[in-house]
């Protein structure tokens, strides 16, 4: 096998290369689990489009401040354009949810959505929530 990177001096290749894949997925696992990212908490990513970037940020900035509540144990990130932040036209951006428990992600998304969808802010966007996002972009 033949790996090209322009980071050779990264620990992960010393680690990669010293311990195998067992070392890595070990070392990777403690990782997430210390920030409390998956699999040991649960995501939920608001998303909004809009032809204005303004538009697509208030919306998510008057998600964020109906959420932020009930919010109970579930933290809220964001909002932030999305890595690719124009597409197609429209201007892209994201509120990211984390929760350690599913039960509570999902209990504020059941109080959030029917705010959402009231909202005078989500006339001039489209706008989804993926639960379990499989990417962020």
């Amino acid at each position: 096998m033949l790996i090209q990177t322009a980071s050779p001096q990264h620990p992960f290749w010393s680690e990669l290369l010293g311990g195998g894949y067992e070392k890595v997925a070990a070392s990777t696992l403690a990782e997430r689990e210390s920030a409390a990212w998956p699999p040991f908490s649960r995501l939920a990513l608001i998303r909004a489009s809009a032809t204005k970037r303004a538009d697509a940020h208030q919306f998510l900035r008057a998600a964020r401040q109906l959420a932020e509540p009930v919010a109970g144990g579930v933290r809220i990130l964001g909002p932030v354009s999305a890595p690719m932040e124009r597409r197609a036209g429209r201007y892209r951006a994201q509120l990211l949810l984390q929760c350690r428990e599913r039960a509570g992600l999902h209990d504020l998304l059941r109080r959030l959505r029917p705010a959402l969808e009231q909202s005078r802010e989500a006339r001039r966007v489209r706008w989804t929530v993926d639960v379990d996002p499989i990417e962020l972009f």
